[in-house]
């Protein structure tokens, strides 16, 4: 893509290096995550939780004090941003991370080939079968 700018100098570098949720509380959504992706804490604050690996992007959770938890399907408080989490089986992966904490909203769209859940500060995510 072009900024339409011309310069001798090159384009930095530029990485991925990780997608930060706002919650009401980092070590809870942290633990969560943590346990389902079997991602470790790579570093703590009481503000801010990051999971990761070593040379990998990683999954943050920010403490936002007047956080307010997504409604979705209802459109009065969006969802902003969900992850998507591919699975070998729909049933059992879903199974294993309502035991988490997960939970299941009453609005599924297309449960044969992906599934909502919410995690426990409220943002949707889908599991979805690896093909």
């Amino acid at each position: 893509m072009s900024t339409g700018k011309t310069s001798a100098t090159s384009a930095p570098a530029i990485r991925y290096a990780a997608v930060t949720f706002d919650c009401p509380d980092p070590a809870e959504l942290a633990r969560f995550y943590g346990d389902a992706l079997g991602l470790p804490v790579v570093h703590s604050t009481d503000d801010f939780v990051l999971l990761g690996q070593e040379g990998s992007a990683g999954l943050g959770f920010n403490r936002l004090t007047d956080y307010r938890r997504p409604t979705w399907p209802d459109p009065s408080q969006e969802k902003q941003a969900h992850i998507e989490l591919g699975v070998d089986d729909l049933d059992t992966a879903q199974a294993w991370l309502l035991t988490l904490g997960a939970v299941e909203p009453a609005v599924q769209p297309h449960p044969d080939r992906w599934r909502v859940l919410l995690d426990p500060a409220g943002h949707p995510f889908c599991i979805t079968t690896l093909v």
